[in-house]
């Protein structure tokens, strides 16, 4: 600050801010006399000092106008380019923060799981109404094990289903007819139990298992379940029509015979299904829910899902003519581990033993100009336990032979509204262990519990989140059960290679020591304990089990080389069939977040 006295005595004063004098000025500040008695001499210092103040605050403002422009022409137009790039991130993000979480993987899963547009049109007041003409609240597609199923079930639950079957005839199959003690549990649960009844179904309560002349037997844990509880095995076509005709007493249950041709979308959306009936008639149905279970033949599962089918092998079927408890072990599934790969027998009513004998590949020896019954007769009968061997020749004789394909698929769906997947047209394991249809009842036991909350079937968003939880919540069970399927038949199939012969013995040794060891096993096979976790542990305890028996007495280098092989070949088993079911999913499904989706079941209702 700066004290300055004018002529008249009266003092003012000039207060200078930080700012330093321009460097670049030429100018400096005068020398401001004191004040003396001389008029003359303060005015001119007066006036010399403002024209200095003057100069100084235009170099000021310029050099400040400078900075300005130069900061202004710095970063206006990046300033630019990153406001506008950032509103556009905002709006290719923006339709993502309303939208649930879905499955991204693949583009048509995307196109139909944004379900803030679907069926938009058709939305009054936050629900979607039925087209006109409709009454149904749930169309399935299929009357097999598991549409039948289903269909009693959620008629049980008040919803109104219209069930359409391409042939409402008694099915003959020759697989599908062995349900494990868990799958039956499911059936109490469901309360279909009394559909294996008046059927001339066989209890089963274990399995017996042969390779080169010996035999063990392994049987379920069922110590701590009612006497009733054990496995069944019938004839596959009687159960279905059990299950039919109880599902048709329902008077909310519509059971028609049709072919459906294609499902009905609208933007995205499943509204329902066009089909043909049995005189001809093109027609069409509507309904909130469509639940696709057709089975391994589905002409409807590629617009939900990605099938990747695999066929392994073909089953040659035979019925054989039982007398006098021909069985070596009465109640059991009998399996031959034969060469090239399994045989299977179990009885399917009081008088018939069903045999399936496997062979490996797609092409099979020819039915009609004998190949198939000369390949049977030499290559098979030979390793047919005594005690069947004349009646396997005999069903042999009697020409009554038939084939189908094994299919393996995992579950790939694309989260679809309107629209589900169910039994062996979403997902199929091998059948050696007969774990099908205890697959297909847990699936339906989950998704009653899930739709169990939801009164009002016809909002859309609610149902889709729902339903994409029930691919997660099937998991655990499924990946179990399919898993152990693939991996046992490669086990148990012939193989050139020591490490996996090596392997084979040393399944078939484990499962005979008893206690754990079998208990364990037989309890992931028969659904009982479906857990992802004990099957590993089992799997490779069975590995390391073949690793000691090698080193035993004195491990020389090519029994460490066999053994090391060993626990490679069954890792390169185990590892790939739980890859394709979902590692996450499988073993921590509750990190996935559709799993958190799951309404709360009020068990007090069941």
């Amino acid at each position: 600050m700066l004290l300055i006295n004018t002529p008249n005595n009266i003092s003012f004063s000039l207060v200078f801010s930080k700012h330093k004098f321009p460097v670049s000025t030429n100018q400096t500040p005068p020398q401001l006399s004191q004040p003396s008695a001389s008029s003359t001499k303060k005015k001119l210092a007066l006036i010399s000092f403002s024209k200095y103040l003057r100069n100084t605050q235009l170099q000021f403002i310029s050099t400040n106008e400078k900075m300005v422009n130069f900061m202004m022409d710095k970063y206006i137009v990046p300033t630019f380019f990153v406001s506008l790039l950032g509103f556009l991130l905002l709006y290719i993000l923006r339709p993502r923060f309303r939208t649930p979480y879905y499955k991204k993987k693949d583009p048509k899963s995307i196109q139909k799981c944004e379900t803030h547009n679907v069926i938009s049109s058709n939305l009054i007041n936050g629900e979607c109404k039925l087209e006109k003409g409709s009454d149904a609240d749930i169309i399935i597609v299929g009357a097999g094990v598991a549409g039948a199923a289903l269909a009693h079930t959620l008629a049980k639950e008040g919803r109104k289903v219209l069930v359409l079957e391409r042939d409402l005839t008694e099915p003959d199959r020759i697989v599908g007819e062995l349900l494990q003690p868990g799958g039956y549990l499911k059936l109490i649960e469901l309360g279909l139990e009394d559909c294996v009844e008046d059927i001339d179904a066989q209890r089963v309560v274990g399995y017996a298992l042969f390779k080169d002349g010996k035999s063990t037997n392994v049987s379920y844990p069922l110590e701590n379940f009612h006497s009733d509880v054990a496995g069944r095995s019938f004839h596959n076509g009687r159960f279905i029509q059990k299950m039919r005709e109880k599902a048709a007493t329902l008077p909310n249950v519509r059971l028609e015979q049709g072919t459906v041709t294609s499902l009905i979308e609208e933007n995205g959306s499943v509204k329902g299904v066009q089909y043909k009936t049995k005189a001809g008639q093109e027609l069409k149905a509507h309904a909130p829910l469509t639940v696709v279970c057709d089975g391994c033949f589905s002409n409807l599962r590629r617009s939900l899902c990605n099938p990747k089918v695999d066929i392994p092998s073909c089953f040659v079927g035979l019925v054989l003519e039982l007398e006098n408890d021909q069985l070596p072990y009465p109640n059991h599934g009998h399996v031959i581990l034969a060469d090239p790969s399994p045989i299977l027998f179990y009885p399917i009513s009081s008088t018939e033993i069903r045999c399936l004998v496997d062979v490996p590949g797609q092409k099979l020896p020819s039915l009609a100009n004998g190949d198939m019954a000369n390949y049977l007769k030499t290559m098979v009968a030979p390793q047919v336990p005594p005690e069947l061997h004349d009646a396997f020749i005999t069903a042999i004789d009697k020409g009554h032979i038939r084939t189908m394909p094994n299919r393996s698929m995992p579950a790939a769906p694309y989260p679809t509204p309107g629209a589900l997947l169910l039994g062996d047209s979403f997902n199929m394991r091998h059948p050696l262990t007969g774990g099908g249809m205890t697959v297909a009842l847990s699936d339906i036991a989950v998704l009653r519990n899930l739709l169990k909350p939801l009164d009002n079937l016809n909002d859309a968003d609610e149902l889709c989140k729902y339903l994409e939880s029930f691919y997660t919540l099937r998991k655990p069970v499924a990946s179990t059960i399919n898993t152990l399927a693939g991996a046992l038949y490669k086990v148990f199939c012939a193989s050139p290679d020591q490490a996996r012969k090596e392997m084979r013995e040393a399944c078939f040794d484990y499962l005979s020591l008893g206690g754990t060891c079998s208990t364990g096993p037989v309890a992931l096979l028969s659904g009982l304990n479906p857990s992802p976790l004990s099957l590993v542990l089992h799997f490779f305890a069975v590995a390391i089990y073949g690793v000691g028996r090698l080193l035993v007495p004195f491990p020389s280098p090519k029994r460490l080389w066999i053994g090391a092989r060993l626990i490679s070949a069954a890792s390169g088993i185990i590892f790939p069939i739980i890859k394709a079911e979902g590692v996450r999913q499988m073993f921590f499904p509750t990190t996935i977040p559709a799993y958190h989706r799951a309404p709360p079941v009020n068990k007090g209702s069941d």
